[in-house]
Order: C-alpha cells, then sequence, then structure tokens
C-alpha cells in the first residue's frame, strides 16, 4: 500500500509513530520514506542518501520499511472495517475513534469481533427470541431470583426455525448465551485476559498418551514429554520445539493457569473474568446463576481462543528470533574472509563414491575435474595423491578447499598428506582448508550450475562450488537459496515468506556492502545489486559477453533494460578495475564525480595522486566542498572512500588448523584443546566444527568468564576459536566444549553435580511446584468466588 492510498493526516501520523520507535527525527523518517516511495533502494538510500536521512543506517531503515508496510496494512484494515460496521448501521462516534486510536492489528480485530459477519449463534438466536432485556436484568439487578424472571419469556412453543425457549431452564440458557457471547467480544476484557496469561500463563507439553516414548522419532523430544514453563519465558528454540512435536502429532500443548483450581472449585481465569466485570457473588439470588455464566464464558468461549492467540503470540516471538538468528548467521557467513583470486582445488568428499575433485583458476573458471577413491572400498590412496598431487602441480594449486560434510576428516588427512608430498618432492607450498559445504548440493542441480558448467556432471559442479566459496564466500553462496544454506534454527517451522524476505535482504545489504566487480560478476551475484533485477543482470552480462569488459560505469546506461533510475540505484556498487577512470574502482558514486573533481581543482593533485594518500585526505575539511545536494556528510564519505579505494570491508582469511589424531568423535578426550570453526550460532550457544563428523556445542555459559545474553555477543559463524573438550557422549553424538580454557572438565563436571536440578533450565525442572501467586484485588473476587461455590 502506497503513499498515495493513505490520506495526508494518517500518513503523517504513520511518520510520527516510526520516528518515535527509532528515536529519530519526523523529517529524516519522511526523506526515506519519500525515497523508498520512489522505488530507491535500502543499501542506496544507507549509502547515498545519508544529507535526505539524516545518515539512517541500512538496520534502521530495514526496521522503517518493516514497520512502514505494517502500519499501512493496518490502516487498510482499518478502513475495511470501519466500511462494514458502517454498512450494518452500527458505528457509533465513539466505536469509531476508538477503531482510529488502535495501533496493532491483534486490537483492530478485537474491537471488530462483535460486528464481524459470522455464523448464527446460540446467543444471536435468544436475542432474535427477545431474551436480551432478561440477560440484561440478571447482570444489572442480581437481587432478582432468576427463575422469577424468567417465566415471562417461557414460549408456549418452538419457534419456526427450531429455537425451543418453552422452559424456564432453556430461557436461562439463553440469557446466559448472550451474556457469554457478549463479554467474549467485549475488547478490554479479552484484552486484559489475554495479557493476564501471557504474564502468569504455564506452557504445558506432555507426550500423547499411547506413543512409545522410546521411538527414535519420539525420543527426539524427550525433554518435552513433561514439560512446563511460563509462556513469557520459553526461549524460541524449546518453543518452536514443542510446536513442531505437536504438528507431528507427538506432544500435546496446553496452556495452563498460573495457579490450577482444586477440583470442582472455581478457576483463577474465572476471578479475572469477575474482576473485569466488576462483579462479585454476595449471596443475592442471581449471583448462583451469573457464577455458572462467568465460568461458562471461560471454558467455552474464551479458554480455547486465548490459548490459540497467545500461542500464535509465542510462535510469533519464536520465529522472529529463530529468523533473526538465521540472518545474523547468514550475515556472518557471506561477509567471512575471502581467500581471494588463487588457484583453488576444491575436495568434495565421498566414501562409496570417491572424493569429487576440481581445479579452478583465480577467477573461479574451471579448468580440470577428477574423482579419486582413497576411501573404502577401494582405499586406492597412493593413487589418489598421484592423482591429486599432478593436478596441483599442472594447475599451480595454491589452496585445496575441503567440504565438511562426509569423509571430511578422512580426507583432509589425505590433503594433509599431498601437502606435505608437494613441499617434500616439488617445493610448491600448498595449504589447506576445511570449509563448509552447506548448500554445495543445491547448487549443483541447480539450472545456474547446468548454464555455467553444462559439460560437467553434477557431483562435480560441488566440488567447484566448494572451491570458488574457499576464493571469495559471497560471490558464490549468492548462487544459492539463502535457505538452503543451512545456518538457520529450526527454519522449516518458521514463516517461510518472512524467512525469504528476511533473508533476501540480509544478502542484499551484503552484497552492495562488499561491492561487485562488475567484469566478473556472475548472474545471481549482479541480481542482488541495488536496482538491478535478474533480468537486467543477465542484459549486463550479455553485454559483457558481446561487447567486452566495461571501461567505465557510463557504459552501464548501453544495456538494454537498464535507464537512469536502475544506474542511479546500482552505479555506486559495481566496480571497475583498470578502466577508464579510477573512480570506477571505488565506492563514489558518478553523481559525486564533480565533487571530486572540486577536491582535485582545491589540492592541485590527480585522481591518481590524491588516491591513497592518507595524511593529504585527512587534512581536508568536509564543509570546504559541500555543494547543494552533497553536503559535508556526503563529502566525508567521498573522502573516506579515496583514502582506501576499493576497499573490502570483509576480515583478513585464517584458517583452522585440526589437530593430528583427530579424526572422529571417539578420539576425543576431556581436557583435549582443540581449534574449530564455528559453523552455527544460536541464542543458547555456538557450534564448533572440530573436524569429526559431529559439531561440538559451546554453551552460551562457557563462551565466556562473564554473563553472555545472546552467543553473538563473543562468537560469529565462520570464526575461528580455540576450545576445549568438557564431555563426549559417543552414543548420543554429543560434545560439550568450552572456550573458557581455564576450566577442567573435572570441576565442570562437579559444579554441574552440585547444582543439580538448580542448575537445569525451567525446561528441565519439570516437577518443581508454581509459586503461589501474590494476594491481588484479582484474587479477592476468585476468594468470593471459590468461598461461595454452592
Amino acid at each position: 500500500m502506497s503513499s498515495a492510498a493513505i490520506d495526508p493526516s494518517t500518513q503523517q501520523a504513520i511518520e510520527q509513530l516510526i520516528a518515535k520507535e527509532l528515536g529519530a527525527a519526523v523529517r529524516q523518517v519522511q526523506a526515506a520514506v519519500k525515497l523508498l516511495d520512489e522505488g530507491a533502494t535500502v543499501p542506496f538510500i544507507a549509502r547515498y542518501r545519508k544529507e535526505a536521512t539524516g545518515a539512517l543506517d541500512d538496520a534502521q531503515l530495514r526496521t522503517l520499511q518493516e514497520r512502514l508496510g505494517y502500519l499501512r496494512e493496518l490502516q487498510e484494515r482499518r478502513r475495511a472495517v470501519l466500511k462494514s460496521i458502517e454498512e450494518q448501521g452500527k458505528l457509533t462516534p465513539q466505536l469509531a475513534a476508538s477503531i482510529a486510536q488502535v495501533q496493532t492489528k491483534q486490537e483492530l480485530e478485537d474491537l471488530y469481533l462483535p460486528y464481524k459477519p459470522k455464523r448464527r449463534t446460540k446467543g444471536q438466536i435468544a436475542r432474535e427470541a427477545g431474551l436480551e432485556p432478561l440477560a440484561d436484568a440478571l447482570f444489572a439487578d442480581p437481587s432478582l431470583t432468576p427463575a422469577e424472571a424468567a417465566q415471562p419469556y417461557v414460549k408456549a412453543e418452538k419457534g419456526e426455525d427450531g429455537s425451543d425457549f418453552t422452559t424456564v431452564q432453556a430461557v436461562l440458557d439463553g440469557a446466559r448465551d448472550i451474556l457469554a457471547e457478549r463479554w467474549a467480544e467485549d475488547a478490554a476484557l479479552v484484552q486484559a485476559m489475554r495479557q493476564w496469561l501471557w504474564e502468569g500463563g504455564v506452557l504445558s507439553s506432555r507426550l500423547i498418551e499411547g506413543k512409545n516414548p522410546q521411538d527414535p522419532e519420539i525420543a527426539k523430544f524427550k525433554d518435552y514429554h513433561e514439560y512446563e514453563e511460563p509462556i513469557a519465558k520459553v526461549p524460541s528454540h524449546r518453543a518452536l520445539a514443542v510446536f513442531r512435536g505437536r504438528a507431528q502429532d507427538i506432544l500435546h500443548l496446553r496452556l495452563a493457569q498460573p495457579q490450577e483450581p482444586e477440583a470442582g472449585q472455581p478457576s483463577l481465569a474465572e476471578g479475572h473474568i469477575a474482576l473485569q466485570l466488576k462483579w462479585s457473588h454476595q449471596g443475592r439470588p442471581a449471583d448462583d446463576w451469573l457464577r455458572k455464566v462467568v465460568a461458562w464464558t471461560w471454558r467455552v468461549k474464551l479458554s480455547l481462543s486465548l490459548e490459540r492467540d497467545l500461542f500464535a503470540r509465542l510462535r510469533e516471538a519464536a520465529e522472529a528470533v529463530a529468523i533473526k538468528v538465521f540472518a545474523d548467521n547468514l550475515r556472518d557467513l557471506l561477509l567471512a574472509a575471502p581467500a581471494g583470486a588463487h588457484t583453488v582445488m576444491g575436495l568434495d568428499p565421498g566414501i562409496r563414491t570417491g572424493v569429487k575433485v576440481a581445479v579452478v583458476d583465480a577467477t573461479g573458471k574451471l579448468l580440470d575435474t577428477a574423482t579419486v577413491y582413497p576411501h573404502e572400498p577401494r582405499r586406492d590412496w597412493q593413487g589418489s595423491l598421484h592423482t591429486l598431487a599432478a593436478l596441483c602441480a599442472k594447475h599451480q594449486v595454491a589452496l585445496i578447499a575441503i567440504g565438511n560434510g562426509t569423509a571430511s576428516r578422512e580426507t583432509d588427512k589425505l590433503a594433509g598428506e599431498l601437502v606435505k608430498l608437494l613441499a617434500d618432492k616439488a617445493g610448491q607450498r600448498v595449504q589447506k582448508v576445511v570449509v563448509s559445504e552447506a548448500g554445495a548440493s543445491v547448487y549443483s542441480a541447480s539450472a545456474f550450475a547446468s548454464e555455467e558448467m553444462p559439460d560437467v556432471d553434477v557431483s562435480l559442479r560441488g566440488a567447484a562450488s566448494i572451491a570458488r566459496r574457499l576464493q571469495d564466500p559471497l560471490a558464490e553462496l549468492v548462487k544459492i537459496d539463502p535457505k538452503s544454506i543451512g545456518v538457520g534454527q529450526y527454519q522449516h517451522d518458521v514463516n517461510q515468506t518472512e524467512l525469504a524476505r528476511t533473508l533476501g535482504a540480509v544478502v542484499e545489504d551484503c552484497v552492495n556492502g562488499v561491492g561487485v566487480d562488475l567484469n566478473t560478476a556472475s548472474v545471481p551475484l549482479l541480481s542482488r545489486v541495488s536496482g538491478l533485477s535478474a533480468s537486467v543482470a543477465r542484459s549486463v552480462v550479455r553485454w559483457r559477453e558481446s561487447h567486452g569488459a566495461f571501461k567505465n560505469r557510463q557504459q552501464l546506461l548501453k544495456v538494454t533494460g537498464l535507464g537512469p533510475k536502475a544506474f542511479e540505484q546500482s552505479a555506486g556498487f559495481l566496480r571497475i578495475r583498470g578502466g577508464d577512470n579510477p573512480l570506477d574502482m571505488t565506492g563514489v558514486h558518478p553523481e559525486t564525480y564533480p565533487v571530486v573533481q572540486a577536491i582535485l581543482d582545491g589540492t592541485g593533485k590527480s585522481v591518481e595522486q590524491i588516491m591513497g594518500d592518507t595524511a593529504l585526505l585527512k587534512s581536508l575539511k568536509p564543509e570546504q566542498f559541500a555543494r547543494e545536494g552533497f553536503g559535508a556528510i556526503t563529502v566525508k564519505d567521498i573522502l573516506t572512500e579515496l583514502e582506501k579505494p576499493g576497499r573490502d570491508p570483509r576480515p583478513d582469511f585464517v584458517v583452522a588448523r585440526f589437530n593430528e589424531g583427530v579424526q572422529d568423535i571417539a578420539d576425543l578426550k576431556p581436557d583435549m584443546v582443540l581449534e574449530g570453526t564455528v559453523s552455527n550460532v544460536a541464542q543458547f550457544g555456538a557450534f564448533v566444527d572440530l573436524g569429526v563428523h559431529q559439531d561440538g556445542l559451546v554453551h552460551v555459559s562457557q563462551l565466556a568468564n562473564k554473563f553472555v545474553a545472546d552467543a553473538r555477543e563473543i562468537v560469529k559463524t565462520g570464526q575461528v576459536v580455540k576450545v576445549k573438550v568438557l564431555e563426549v557422549d559417543v552414543p548420543r553424538k554429543r560434545i560439550s566444549l568450552t572456550m573458557r580454557l581455564d576450566t577442567s572438565a573435572a570441576s565442570h563436571s562437579q559444579g554441574a553435580g552440585a547444582r543439580g536440578e538448580r542448575g537445569r533450565s525451567p525446561a528441565g525442572n519439570r516437577n518443581a511446584p508454581r509459586q503461589a501467586q501474590p494476594q491481588s484485588a484479582m484474587q479477592s473476587a476468585f476468594a468470593k468466588l471459590q468461598g461461595l461455590k454452592r
């Protein structure tokens, strides 16, 4: 929904709200919204429109974009709701004002619930039978005797529609249905109950009766066969786990009240409803009947709907955390250090099918392929070494990339002997590196891989991809659907549309943050550049293939489908090395080349002389070269870019070295210190690849000698870390690690034993009694209900 579909006052209110949430000025938000509505991308606005937005960064702009979409959708829904109620002739000024003030879709739907078209209900049938005055009278004046008050409403015969109010009990039931429906659709009451349950309710999961807990698929959920935890405190991974267990028909979930009632007694929830209604049992003639109506409202109308609402809220929050974890890990993986322009041999490990081999040159072009069989069943170790050594000598291989899948550790040993052999016999220095092969098989079978390597077997394409991702992880990984890279947590359980949107934004930000070589970039990489669609990216590559390398950025305007708007959005992120203009290899946008010219005129230097001259550039005052449209902020960015032209923001390339003699989980011993690569990060800890086929877990409590709320405060995916082994459970394939190297396995074990249940999470302490709730007005109402139970 664009701003054109919203009236100016509403648009202004939306912008003011977003500004307040971001802690930014309204003018900053207004400028960003205008740019977004005009089709500008977040990377472009963040990098080249700082003057307009007051330097809002990409994270702020992503949040702004998300909130803008939500609030515009809310406004569109608000319009539809108002129209629906107005057409029913039920829209009052007070209701319209309430609808105008809501800030969430949930609040809007709560207000709309009584007016939402629905199937004919029991309450509606009772109202049509004229029982509403009775319901109102009994609630307004509990001193009335229900049976006597109902007598005048008893019908002589059944209605034509089958309704039966021919007895006093049927009439009272009809009055009950009217009140229960009214209360269950009271927005204030529903919201108060929802918040009360969120703050005090307990998520409970149990193994479904009749399920075999020893079944491997069911045993995966062993921690949740008997599990309770306050719903507001359930971490993302536990929430998604129990929801998965329910979806697989293994676990039964329910939302328990803060304090369960004794058998036959009114519940705390009923007391809370009574409190909201400002009613309490005072021994009047109608109070017993009203107590039953309150109980009916809870059991029949509210308990299941509120449970559903809060489970949805928990899932939404858990999915948001899981998606953020995936996005953060993906960002770290994409921005991992590139090995650079070297000839690389990629090894895709395998046992029976052999190790697939691919050699790529410094630009990623495939040079050679082979398959060797060093492992079972052939065990051609020497023959494999001979083949690999010949390929290394023939193509002057500098790096060997080994996939971290099946047989990775054995293949790493083979590569180790190969490196030694080459050094001893040929004096050739080669370095081996184990890299993540996540998604390589997806790429191998993709249409793009077929286009890139049409005459190469699918299995060998994976080896080529492994080699290329060592050279430049970003350039290679963009060829794969981000969801297939596998650095997420319960990624298949979350909203796939939201996941794809978030991961797409991460890829876009990473690609544009690093910049793209216009003359070597693939179609998938170019299509992630700000302003370039997949079709335009293909046009760029076709132009390059037909006319040769781009000499300057202005030639982009000759590409079919790439107009002035796309040029504006993309040009600053595209790099040309060795072209006509040295500025084209930098992040300086062509629109600011006149500013650079002013700097050159002011210093009397050429572009070549000024680029990289840190002392000179730092001595210049940005304000001196500011002009209309390009203020001091923009000039400062230009000077920074000229200081380190074409700089790569990614870290330097380093390699984890696996310990000799450690090839399998059984080789690990407590207190062993190892190097590994962080393969995945979750809030509760980090998984580390040690080269033994099974990642170890560093729990968040073992990441540092201080409290750590989120593992990503300490580690990132792809980071090389030193860890100590605390515990190895070979049968369950679990490895417990610590980065607190002064911790011994023995002391850790003793500490855990001493802590016992106290050291466990709420998920583990399932049988602990719930704490009593403090006395409150709500409990007073509950006590009255309970004490006067008839």
